[in-house]
Parts: C-alpha cells; structure tokens; sequence
C-alpha cells in the first residue's frame, strides 16, 4: 500500500467517519489505521477476503466522493497553508507584536 493513499485515507476517515456505518469504520480502520491485512480483518468478522476488499473500495469512493462534496480536508490543508506563511511573515517582519501573535494563536486552535 502506498503511504500516500494512506495518508490521505486516514486524514480523510478523520473527517468523515461520522458519516460512515459502523462496519466502514471499523474496516478502514483496521485496514489504515491498524494496518490489518484484508485477510487478518476477514478472519476478525468471519466474511471472505473479498467483502472486506469490495467494502474497502467502496468506502474509499464514498469518502472521496465527501470531499469532493465538502471540502472538509482541502479547506483544512489550504487553510494550514495560509497560517504557516502568515506565521512566517509575523516572526520576520512583527516578531514583537503581541497583537498579531494572539490572533495567529487564536486562528491555530480552531482546527486543533
């Protein structure tokens, strides 16, 4: 499995598992998270090796097909983005303003 699907799944289910059964959730995180095999995460619910993959896949379009939707995760990762070059603005050119600083605080912890 390549890490970045992997990354990207995980940060994905992050955002979206909510919206998921209880058994998608349980089956990407096991398959993603816990890094359970398709044949270890069969044997676990006593189904085929094929459910779980046919399970997995489509679970994969449904949580791509959210954030095609939402934006949930490329809002976050943009807005991450923005707060980083500000961060570096603010240090090079405002390293004393309290002000700035607390505002950039402030911004940080609405995704934490």
């Amino acid at each position: 499995m390549e890490v970045e699907k992997t990354n990207r799944m995980n940060a994905l289910f992050e955002c979206y598992a909510t919206l998921l059964t209880q058994k998608q959730m349980n089956y990407m995180e096991l398959y993603y998270a816990d890094d359970y095999s398709l044949g270890e995460i069969a044997e676990e619910y006593q189904i085929s090796r094929q459910a779980v993959y046919d399970n997995i896949k489509r679970t994969e379009k449904i949580l791509e097909d959210y954030e095609r939707k939402l934006h949930v995760y490329s809002d976050y990762v943009l807005r991450d983005q923005i707060l980083k070059r500000f961060e570096e603005y603010l240090v090079g050119h405002y390293p004393k303003d309290t002000f700035l600083a607390n505002i950039l605080t402030e911004l940080q912890e609405i995704d934490e």
